[in-house]
Parts: C-alpha cells; sequence; structure tokens
C-alpha cells in the first residue's frame, strides 16, 4: 500500500474509533432527555417528594447534591493544588517524592465504595461526625484530591522553566514566581483537574452511601451536621428500592442529574476558555 491508502486507512480506524465511543454516549443522553423531560417542571424542581417519592419533587436532593459539591471543592481545592505547588515546585526528586506520585496515582484507581467505608470509619464513627454534610464532603475531597494534584502538577510542570528564570532574574522570590507567573500561566489545566474531580464527586453514590445520604428526607438541612438527600443516591432508590415507581420520576431524576453535571463542565470550559486566551505562550 502507498502513503496516501495507508493514510486514509489510518483515519478510518480513528473515525470508527471516535463514533464507537460518541455513539453510545449520545444515545444515553437522548433516552434521558427522551423520557425525563415530560417529568421536568417547576414542581418538580421545586418541591418535595411525597406519597412515597412517587409524586412531588426533587428539591432537597439537589440541594443535597449542590451542597455537597461545594463543600468538596472548599475542602479538595486548597489541598490539592497546595499539594501540587509543592511537589511541582519545591518538593526534591527523591525517592520519597517518587513513591508519593505514584501513591497518588494509585488512590485515584481506588474503588468509591473503599473510600465510602474510609469516610463512614473516620469521619462518621471514629471523629463522630454521624451521618452528614461535614462527612460526606470530606470523604468525597479526599476521593478527589489525587486526580486534582495529579493533573493540577501536570499543569504546572507544562510551565515553561523560562518564565521561572525571568522571574529570578528581576529579583523576584520563588513564591512571587509561582503566585503571579506560574499559576495564572497553568490555571487553565488546573481548572481542568478541578472540574474533573468535581464531577466524580457529584455523581458519585457509594461514598454518600455510607456518610450523609437520606432515603427520604422531604425536608431541607439547618446545619452541617444534618443529612441530606443526594440525586444520586435519590436515582438509586427509586429505581431500586421503591416498588411502582412512575419511569419519568426516574428519568426526570436523572435528567436533572444530567444538566447538573454538563452545566459544570460547560462553566469549566468557558472559564478554561478565557484564561487560555490570556495564556502567554
Amino acid at each position: 500500500m502507498n502513503h496516501w491508502t495507508v493514510q486514509r486507512l489510518g483515519f478510518g480506524l480513528l473515525l470508527l474509533a471516535t463514533l464507537v465511543v460518541v455513539v453510545p454516549i449520545l444515545l444515553v443522553i437522548g433516552l434521558v432527555v427522551i423520557r425525563g423531560l415530560p417529568a421536568l417542571s417547576w414542581e418538580f424542581i421545586s418541591t418535595a417528594p411525597r406519597s412515597g417519592m412517587k409524586e412531588g419533587g426533587i428539591f432537597p436532593a439537589i440541594v443535597g447534591t449542590v451542597l455537597l459539591t461545594l463543600g468538596t471543592a472548599v475542602v479538595a481545592i486548597p489541598v490539592g493544588v497546595g499539594g501540587a505547588v509543592y511537589l511541582a515546585e519545591y518538593a526534591r526528586d527523591t525517592k520519597l517524592t517518587r513513591a508519593i506520585r505514584l501513591a497518588i496515582l494509585n488512590l485515584a484507581g481506588i474503588p468509591s465504595v473503599v473510600y465510602g467505608l474510609f469516610g463512614l470509619g473516620l469521619f462518621v464513627l471514629f471523629l463522630q461526625f454521624g451521618t452528614s454534610i461535614i462527612a460526606g464532603a470530606l470523604t468525597l475531597a479526599i476521593m478527589t484530591l489525587p486526580i486534582i494534584i495529579s493533573t493540577s502538577e501536570e499543569a504546572l510542570r507544562a510551565v515553561p522553566v523560562e518564565f521561572r528564570t525571568v522571574n529570578v532574574s528581576l529579583g523576584g522570590t520563588k513564591w512571587q514566581g509561582i503566585q503571579r507567573i506560574v499559576l495564572p500561566q497553568a490555571l487553565p489545566g488546573i481548572i481542568t483537574g478541578v472540574i474533573l474531580g468535581l464531577l466524580r464527586a457529584a455523581g458519585e453514590t457509594a461514598p454518600i452511601l455510607f456518610t450523609v445520604a437520606a432515603f427520604f428526607l422531604p425536608r431541607l438541612p439547618q446545619s452541617l451536621f444534618d443529612q441530606v438527600m443526594a440525586l444520586p443516591y435519590h436515582l438509586y432508590v427509586i429505581s431500586t428500592q421503591v416498588p411502582g415507581m412512575p419511569e419519568t420520576q426516574q428519568y426526570g431524576t436523572a435528567l436533572v442529574l444530567l444538566i447538573f453535571v454538563l452545566s459544570l463542565n460547560v462553566s469549566a470550559t468557558l472559564i478554561r476558555s478565557y484564561f487560555r486566551r490570556r495564556r502567554q505562550w
């Protein structure tokens, strides 16, 4: 085969691989949208469930998901980005730091149910937070830290070393260079890692099952030590534990969760594009 034939064959295989990945995703999204749209209404979004969750809305579950995501962000972002800054800018290349990086990569692959059991043992039982928002948010934060640390470190290392050299030549301290030059230039990659971590946290069921989620709680939380309903667990409950649940309720809940996740994705894309346009390399 000549060069052009091989090239066309390669492009064809890449297109086929793309379709194999994209088409099933689009079919699933289309199915959820078509079957979930009839359930969407102001009552469904703004009211609490009633009649054994077969009627009413999912407002407490929406609020619970937002609170857990915000709590995860408050804990995981400063710790994760701070850890990435230390590993990328301050830590020397020793056996210890290489072991830490390997541990972070391994932690990213641990099943979420293991994090749930860890959160149950540490936050719920040992620290006596009980099944609460704070226990759930801390568990989700620990679960998302490996993703945020690894992607943020790679984004920091991708910033050209010349930026640091110019900072030192102008009399700037190492921290001034990190704060004013390196971090702003690495921000698009850091935002990507943060959003990936938060998206995983927003859609997980197992960690919140052990630490925060309530089966049926048609009221809003009053403090960080209260239980909450959450969209992923609520979807699991109404799909498997409630007999006779209308299909529109199930797909409507799935559609709301999908909209929440896609909204985070779109917001992250817009923010990342804004900072990428300001990047100087």
